[in-house]
């Protein structure tokens, strides 16, 4: 696998709409940094949270997930409270391409707060607005700012397709839209 630079994913947002929309330099004034990097992409977080609360004394369950288990938010920032959770989602819309897995890691910014975001893999021929985790593992109540820079995807083109794609074989989280909960 080999790890593709700035040109080539310029090449594919605008030629392919692999991301839309596409930022096609870092944007860093004043503002968590997000846009085109060397070797990525960092994508901004949308107004759209899910703060985790116990407010229902819920369970969480990925086989029975409650929808009492958290508050929604449309806002400019999201306050995790301490050593919580929250899910967002990403401002971009990615189409990942056949023969590309891409990884996601948080940024430096977060990350020296103590809020680490995770996002799972998105898989060859995935697409959607990527559902984002963010943790708070701090004592403190944390911000998370809406149309800034979250997290980094990094790409890697495979030596060959792979036979079956997150399409082909009709991934439950194909398409989303829009923050997505746990699915069976």
């Amino acid at each position: 696998m080999t790890v593709m630079p700035d040109t080539w994913i310029r090449s594919m947002a605008l030629e392919e709409g692999m991301i839309d929309p596409f930022v096609e330099a870092q944007r860093t004034d004043g503002v968590i940094s997000y846009g085109l990097s060397s070797y990525g992409y960092d994508a901004r977080v949308a107004n759209e949270f899910r703060v985790f609360t116990n407010v229902e004394n819920a369970l969480i369950d990925p086989k029975d997930f409650s929808d009492q288990s958290f508050v929604a938010r449309t806002a400019d920032t999201c306050v995790i409270p301490p050593n919580s959770f929250a899910l967002a989602r990403t401002v971009e819309y990615f189409r990942i391409p056949r023969d590309v897995l891409v990884i996601c890691l948080g940024k430096s910014t977060y990350a020296r707060c103590g809020i680490i975001v995770n996002v799972t893999p998105l898989e060859p021929e995935w697409e959607g607005h990527v559902t984002l985790e963010f943790s708070n593992t701090t004592p403190l109540p944390a911000r998370i700012y809406a149309n800034e820079g979250a997290c980094q995807f990094v790409f890697f083109k495979g030596a060959e397709a792979p036979k079956v794609s997150y399409a082909d074989r009709k991934g439950k989280y194909m398409g989303q839209l829009q923050v997505t909960l746990p699915r069976i």
